[in-house]
């Protein structure tokens, strides 16, 4: 027989995994997306990684039709979202939707380089100090299915899986112990690169080679950062016509998200909807011997654990 203690202690046990695996599945249904049905632009959150979507803005005329001011509404908004997730009501097929990337028009598009320990091993680089910090502009954003079309200006165009933390709300010197408390979710972009003009042209620049259009598929959703056990510990990949070119994971981080947004909100402030591109790990083409670069015709996969992926097509 138990002491009393022993089944006291064996019952709270089950009774924490009840608890947990109803959050944990609760949450999985909070993945966010941006998507267009019937000309329209709306907010949903897909019940799974791929699955059916529940239209937000069908259940509720309050929440906002896209996810930026959406985000910056704060918990009354999240609250609402959940009372629609939890109604079962306005759920729409997935094929019926296009999706779109889940962010757009951010204020800010922050890029980190080298930032990956076995990524800097590949370059026979030092591992930066301090981050490295480098921009695209809000115009490069497409979707995570979108076509990714191949500018004449490159014949050197690169691929690089990144993990994307999304900012939940504004802060500047922001404290470590803090800083989580400032994202409000990550997703999975495809920090696509020229890289003749990156490293080549433009005196050394790297603005232009990073920021042409279509340079920076995101999505498929932004995953609550409460769903995500640990992001510091996902499996990242890369695909190119189905062959692997990068598998790494985000355990390699030099610099990982809290010291990011300490260092960032020393110079800036960070606002709700801006999203941070965290790196990417070894494998891009420019570093391979030989060198290899994408083609018309080239289908990539970049995907993370636990978030999703994006596949687009050059053309």
């Amino acid at each position: 027989m138990w002491s009393a203690r022993v089944y006291f202690d064996r019952l709270s046990s089950v009774c924490h995994r009840f608890v947990r695996n109803i959050t944990t599945e609760t949450r999985k249904r909070m993945r966010f997306v941006q998507f267009e049905v019937n000309g329209a632009q709306k907010v949903g959150v897909e019940l799974s990684d791929g699955g059916d979507i529940v239209d937000l803005n069908a259940a509720d005329k309050e929440i906002p039709d896209n996810l930026r001011s959406f985000i910056a509404g704060g918990q009354a908004q999240l609250l609402r979202a959940k009372s629609a997730v939890e109604s079962g009501h306005h759920v729409i097929k997935r094929d019926a939707v296009r999706l779109l990337a889940p962010i757009t028009a951010p204020e800010k598009v922050i890029c980190i380089g080298m930032n990956y320990t076995d990524h800097c091993e590949e370059q026979n680089a030092p591992v930066p100090v301090e981050p490295v910090i480098f921009s695209k502009f809000a115009s490069a954003i497409v979707g995570p299915y979108d076509d990714l079309q191949y500018c004449d200006e490159t014949q050197q165009l690169d691929w690089e899986v990144e993990m994307t933390v999304v900012i939940g709300k504004t802060g500047r010197h922001i404290k470590r112990e803090d800083a989580m408390s400032h994202v409000f979710g990550f997703t999975v972009a495809h920090d696509v690169s020229a890289r003749d003009w990156q490293m080549k042209k433009n005196g050394g620049q790297w603005l232009l080679g990073k920021t042409m259009d279509c340079f920076c598929p995101l999505g498929p959703a932004v995953v609550m950062k409460e769903d995500i056990e640990d992001p510091h510990k996902l499996r990242l990949w890369c695909k190119v016509n189905g062959v692997t070119k990068q598998d790494s994971s985000t355990s390699n981080l030099v610099h990982k998200t809290e010291e990011l947004l300490v260092f960032l909100s020393r110079f800036i402030t960070l606002k709700p909807g801006d999203i941070i591109l965290t790196g990417t790990p070894p494998g891009v083409g420019v570093f391979r011997k030989p060198p290899e670069f994408l083609k018309r015709g080239d289908v990539v996969e970049c995907g993370i654990e636990d978030i999703g992926k994006t596949i687009n097509k050059v053309v």
